[in-house]
């Protein structure tokens, strides 16, 4: 007996209520393997990859591209046993949680958490009962009378099921299919000019201009449109808000020369150490504030009603733009790392982060932050302290500056830093002194051989 299956949205993390559909890795029709990537899913925290509980053919896509869905509700139907027979809906078992653990982790009944709806079931499977009239399923037409009736295969179903939805294959990576919902641009009516057919951004900027009056939330007349607050965008919004009015700020600045250590990254991309990663000024930065935590642990904390908590170990968060929005992934026990080790990790957290492909262990528990806008060319700034974290660094453009060295004014290059901190834990003198080791040492590497 043929049998169908429905997989609804799992909590992809520490209780998210709802994500969106980026793109369907699957088509109607298509034979799915058990664990196969089947759909691309934005949550408040990251984009993600979900496997398929089922092995079996899709009969059903529940959910269009773009489309933001509840934690619980039906994303997909498969077709367990394609070709048995008449279809029937069984209904899939809840999966019992680990309890107390998170996904990954093992709880103490013995299980490992996974998402929701995943992994071995507790007990058998069950079996729907035959009727002589089962009822239809959504998506089926209804059967035809029993004097007439005929077999329906999963292939009729999957042909209706795309008749309904409207489900058509697109081919386009998330910072595309993002742009094409600001452009209102429909990616279906698209033919892609990149490699085996992919939507490019110049394929939907091309056809963004061409017909603004396209884009869905676009008012005609006010030379304005709308693009909705929801997943990373919103997620940030509230945890900016939270920590602004939360946490006392205050910012203190410092204007360095730190030609040596533009000389140094020269000298260090020229070592065979260093010949596979990249070496950017950032990376010394992150190195010179791992170097002043050591020496003031205390910045290095969390604020409680009850107590601070100081954290032994540097989960160092770099503050990313992003096609999604702001990201702040973190390097875990980035402390520990030799400088090397650093660059590669600093090198594999960026280019994740701007493919869309952050997990969300990677931005969760973070105890530091750098905020890199001198990417931008922007001087400094007085940035917000992530939530649950005690201070952020602000690393600003470097530029050739007159300054006295050596007695003479030269040509030096020179940056500001920034740094905000939470007054309720870290008083002034901890801060300007934190914050004179960060210049201490980018004003002068050698510091760090001292310090290291």
């Amino acid at each position: 007996m043929s049998r169908l299956r429905e997989f609804k949205l799992p909590d992809l993390g520490e209780g998210l209520t709802e994500g969106e559909i980026l793109q369907w890795l699957v088509a109607v029709g298509d034979d799915v393997t058990l664990n196969q990537p089947i759909v691309e899913v934005e949550t408040a925290k990251a984009a993600v990859e979900v496997p398929s509980p089922f092995a079996g053919v899709v009969t059903q896509l529940h959910a269009e591209a773009g489309q933001v869905v509840d934690v619980g509700a039906v994303l997909i139907t498969f077709d367990t046993d394609p070709g048995a027979g008449p279809l029937d809906l069984v209904p899939t078992p809840e999966e019992p949680k680990a309890e107390g653990a998170l996904i990954g982790e093992t709880g103490a009944n013995g299980r490992t958490a996974t998402l929701v709806g995943y992994g071995p079931k507790s007990g058998p499977a069950t079996r729907r009962a035959r009727t002589d009239s089962p009822a239809p399923v959504v998506g089926e037409q209804p059967p035809p009378p029993p004097a007439t009736a005929a077999r329906v295969s999963a292939a009729a179903v999957g042909q209706a099921a795309a008749q309904t939805m409207g489900a058509v294959a697109v081919l386009a990576k998330p910072p595309v299919r993002k742009l094409a919902k600001e452009l209102g641009v429909d990616l279906t009516t698209l033919r892609g000019t990149g490699t085996g057919g992919i939507i490019t951004r110049a394929d939907v900027e091309a056809a963004g201009s061409l017909a603004p009056q396209a884009i869905p939330s676009w008012e005609p007349g006010s030379r304005e449109y709308r693009i909705p607050v929801k997943g990373v965008r919103k997620m940030t919004a509230q945890a900016m808000v939270g920590s602004a009015f939360t946490a006392p700020h205050v910012t203190e600045f410092i204007t360095v020369d730190v030609t040596p250590t533009m000389e140094l990254v020269q000298r260090l991309r020229a070592l065979p150490e260093f010949a596979e990663v990249k070496v950017t000024p950032l990376l010394l930065v992150a190195k010179a504030l791992l170097l002043a935590v050591k020496r003031n642990p205390e910045i290095n904390s969390t604020f409680t009603e009850s107590d601070i908590v100081v954290k032994e170990y540097v989960n160092l968060g770099i503050a990313a733009a992003t096609p999604r929005g702001l990201l702040v992934p973190n390097i875990k026990d980035a402390d520990r790392m030799s400088l090397v080790e650093l660059a590669r990790a600093l090198q594999e957290l960026v280019a994740t982060a701007r493919d869309g492909k952050t997990p969300p262990a990677d931005m969760q528990h973070g105890t530091i932050t750098i905020t890199n806008v001198g990417t931008f060319g922007v001087d400094s700034g007085t940035p917000i302290i992530n939530p649950g974290e005690s201070a952020i660094l602000c690393f600003g453009a470097v530029r050739p500056t007159p300054w006295v060295h050596e007695g003479s004014i030269a040509i030096r290059q020179v940056t500001q830093l920034a740094l905000s901190f939470d007054h309720r834990n870290v008083d002034g003198a901890l801060g300007s002194q934190f914050l004179a080791d960060i210049a201490r040492v980018l004003a002068d590497p050698a510091t760090a051989l001292a310090w290291g």
